[in-house]
C-alpha cells in the first residue's frame, strides 16, 4: 500500500492497518484494543495535516508548517520536556501520581529484598517474627462454612439460582481456609524443628516476614494485590459477608467484591430472570441504573451491587453523571448499582461502557471468552462527555484496591 496511489489520504485504511494489523495483532485484550483505536483516532484524521493543528490543550505540541526542514524538526524535538504532561495522552493529571506511586512501590519492594533478616531493637529473628505472624493469623482465621446447614437452608432450586451460588462460594472459601490453616500449622512445626522445613515452607516463611501473601495461598485464592495484613482482613470481611447471607437471607444489596467468583453470581442472576420469564438466557443482558440510596429490599428482577471503586473519574451525585476526578483523589466509591436483566438489550446513548476489574492491574490470563480473567463485566455509566474521553482517561471500576 502506497499513499501516492490515493487521491486523498486513506485515513480509514491507515487506522485499520495500524490499529488492527500492526499493533492490534499484538493486543489480545478487547478493552486494550478499544483504548488503542481511540488513541489512533487522534492522529489518523484530516485535521492533523493542517498547519494550525495542536495535539494538546496547552498548544505545546503542534503541527509544523509544510516547508519545515529536517534540522528544524530536530530543534523542535529538542524542546520537548523529559516528562510528558498526562494530558497529551488524554489522561488526568492524577495519572502522574499513580505512576510515581508505582515506581516508589517497586523501589521499596527491591529494597525490602535487600533487608537483613534481623529486625527490632531486641534483634528478633526472622523465625520469631514469622511465628508471631503465623499464630496471629491462626487465632483470627475464620471458621469453615458448614456446607450441610447451608444446603438445608438454601437447597438447589430451579427458581433460585443464587442458592447454588452461595454453596459454590462456600466450597471455594473452605478450600482456601483449609490450605491456610494446614500450611500455617506445618510452618509452626517446621520452625520448632518438629518437621522438615521444605522449600515451599521456606518461601512461605519469607513471605510472612515481608508482609506478603504466600504463593501457596495466592494460587488457591481470588486475585488480590493487597499486602498480607490487608489481605487477611479482606478475607475475614468476605467470609463475614457470606456468613450474614447464610444466617439471615439473600441480601438486598450484594457486595460484589466479596465474591470469590463474581461471574457465577452474575450468571445466576440472569438465570433467575430467564427461568422466571421463560426466555433464553442467551438473549439477556444487563441494563444499569445508578441508585442514590440502597434499596430497602431485594428487587423483583436483577440485583443491586456495591463495593466498586472508580478509577480515572468520579461519580457526581448532584448531576447524576461521570465527572472529572478531584485533584489527588485517585479512587472514589461508586454508589449502589442496579443490574436489570433485559431481553435483547441495546446500548443506550449518553453512557460510557465502563469495564469492571477484580484488581488494579486490570491484567490476567486471556480466557476463552476473549476477555482477561481479571475482567468481570462492563457497566453502562451515564456520561455527558463522549465515550472516547473516558476511554483515554482509562476509567474503570475496580472490585478491590491494593491496600
Amino acid at each position: 500500500m502506497f499513499l501516492v496511489e490515493y487521491e486523498d489520504i486513506p485515513f480509514k485504511v491507515l487506522t485499520y492497518t495500524a490499529g488492527h494489523i500492526n499493533y492490534g495483532g499484538r493486543v489480545t485484550d478487547d478493552w486494550d484494543r478499544r483504548c488503542l483505536m481511540n488513541l489512533l483516532a487522534d492522529y489518523y484524521k484530516a485535521d492533523v495535516v493542517s498547519t494550525d493543528y495542536v495535539f494538546d490543550k496547552r498548544g505545546f505540541y503542534y503541527q509544523l508548517p509544510l516547508d519545515t526542514m529536517f534540522l528544524d524538526y530536530i530543534e523542535y524535538i529538542k524542546t520537548f520536556p523529559i516528562n510528558d504532561d498526562p494530558d497529551v495522552f488524554g489522561l488526568h493529571p492524577n495519572a502522574d501520581i499513580t505512576f510515581a506511586q508505582a515506581q516508589t512501590y517497586l523501589c521499596l519492594a527491591t529494597l525490602l529484598k535487600l533487608q537483613p533478616k534481623q529486625v527490632g531493637g531486641a534483634a528478633s529473628s526472622q523465625e520469631e517474627v514469622t511465628s508471631n505472624v503465623a499464630r496471629s493469623i491462626l487465632e483470627t482465621l475464620p471458621k469453615l462454612f458448614e456446607l450441610d446447614k447451608i444446603s438445608q437452608k438454601y437447597p438447589v432450586l430451579y427458581e433460585e439460582s443464587l442458592n447454588t451460588v452461595i454453596i459454590q462460594e462456600a466450597i471455594r472459601y473452605n478450600k482456601l481456609l483449609v490450605v491456610i490453616k494446614s500450611s500455617l500449622n506445618d510452618l509452626l512445626k517446621a520452625l520448632k524443628g518438629l518437621v522438615v522445613m521444605s522449600e515451599a515452607l521456606e518461601k512461605m516463611s519469607l513471605s510472612l516476614f515481608s508482609n506478603l501473601v504466600p504463593a501457596m495461598w495466592a494460587s488457591k485464592a481470588y486475585p488480590s494485590l493487597k499486602p498480607l495484613a490487608a489481605w487477611v482482613s479482606d478475607l475475614k470481611a468476605r467470609t463475614q459477608f457470606l456468613n450474614t447471607w447464610v444466617a439471615e437471607a439473600i441480601p438486598a444489596v450484594f457486595w460484589i467484591s466479596g465474591f470469590y467468583f463474581p461471574q457465577a453470581f452474575l450468571t445466576g442472576t440472569l438465570q433467575n430472570y430467564a427461568r422466571k420469564h421463560v426466555v433464553s438466557i442467551d438473549t439477556i443482558n444487563f441494563a444499569f441504573k445508578v441508585l442514590a440510596q440502597p434499596p430497602p429490599k431485594r428487587p423483583s428482577d436483577g440485583c443491586c451491587i456495591r463495593g466498586l471503586f472508580l478509577e480515572g473519574a468520579r461519580w457526581n451525585p448532584q448531576i447524576g453523571f461521570l465527572d472529572e476526578s478531584n485533584p489527588k483523589e485517585l479512587y472514589t466509591d461508586m454508589p449502589v448499582i442496579w443490574l436489570i436483566p433485559e431481553e435483547n438489550h441495546k446500548k443506550p446513548s449518553g453512557v460510557y461502557e465502563c469495564p469492571v476489574y477484580k484488581t488494579l492491574t486490570r491484567a490476567g490470563t486471556l480466557s476463552t471468552t476473549g476477555h482477561s480473567t481479571n475482567y468481570v463485566l462492563a457497566i453502562e455509566v451515564p456520561s455527558r462527555e463522549a465515550e472516547p474521553h473516558w476511554i483515554k482517561r482509562g476509567v474503570a471500576l475496580i472490585c478491590a484496591l491494593d491496600y
